[in-house]
């Protein structure tokens, strides 16, 4: 039975929180981008297609991690692995570049030391969630799923092998971690003059593409700038957080 079909999916949420971090780092990354563009439009023309990759999880330890003498299981492992695998393999048949699965594990388990790590510090801190906060939580993943309302979905997890009681605990658990980050990240509403400067930047960046592409007006654009430039700075606070409560903690990757 799939038990942590649910972790999986918030910590899917979690991991892309992180990343919003690293969306601002400059000309490396464009650097890099071009480069991908570059090998893309060069497979194009090849017409080679990449094999689709399989998830290798030989030699996954029973326990992946420790954490304050918390474990993270190989079963919990494997399951999140799989769900970004599946995403990191999309991803590499779109940039025709190898994926490399030593780094994506490593990568996956340090980001669920990183969750432990913002669970532990949210029970350390006491935060609480009501019935309230977790039907309201129910009811965005029933949306975000396209499952209909909050009961289909419970029913949905049940069928792979959650009970409600089970999906209710880990939906408390991320209610409490997503109070945590809130006061960490403090005001996170960006200024009309940051979302001025990140539309002129994208504005910018796609004129040069040369595409018949319109570029929006600032108007229509910025609800959704404001939104990443929102998570952005929940991610740099979740990720400055995590960082300092990993120095603190007694941590152990077995990978």
């Amino acid at each position: 039975m799939n038990k942590k079909w649910l972790l999986s999916l918030l910590f899917v949420a979690f991991v892309s929180l992180l990343a919003a971090c690293g969306n601002d780092e400059g000309a490396s990354d464009d650097k890099e981008n071009e480069k991908e563009k570059e090998e893309k439009t060069e497979q194009a023309e090849s017409g080679e297609q990449p094999e689709a990759p399989e998830p290798d999880l030989e030699g996954v330890p029973e326990v992946v991690a420790s954490v304050n003498g918390t474990e993270i299981k190989k079963e919990e492992f494997e399951m999140t692995y799989k769900g970004q695998f599946q995403q990191a393999a999309m991803q590499s048949q779109m940039t025709g570049q190898e994926l490399d699965q030593d780094q994506l594990k490593k990568q996956v388990a340090e980001s669920l030391v990183g969750q432990e790590l913002l669970m532990q510090e949210a029970n350390n801190r006491e935060f609480s969630a009501s019935e309230k906060e977790v039907n309201q939580t129910l009811e965005e993943l029933a949306k975000q799923q396209q499952v209909g309302s909050a009961d289909e979905f419970l029913a949905a997890l049940e069928e792979q092998g959650m009970s409600e009681k089970e999906v209710r605990s880990q939906i408390q658990t991320q209610v409490k971690i997503d109070k945590l980050i809130a006061e960490e990240a403090g005001d996170v509403k960006p200024s009309e003059e940051e979302v001025k400067e990140a539309y002129d930047k994208m504005k910018e960046q796609q004129e040069s593409m040369d595409t018949e592409q319109e570029v929006p007006s600032f108007e229509e654009a910025k609800p959704t700038i404001e939104q990443q430039l929102t998570r952005q700075k929940e991610g740099q606070a979740t990720q400055k957080l995590v960082d300092k409560l990993r120095e603190e903690a007694e941590v152990t990757v077995n990978l």
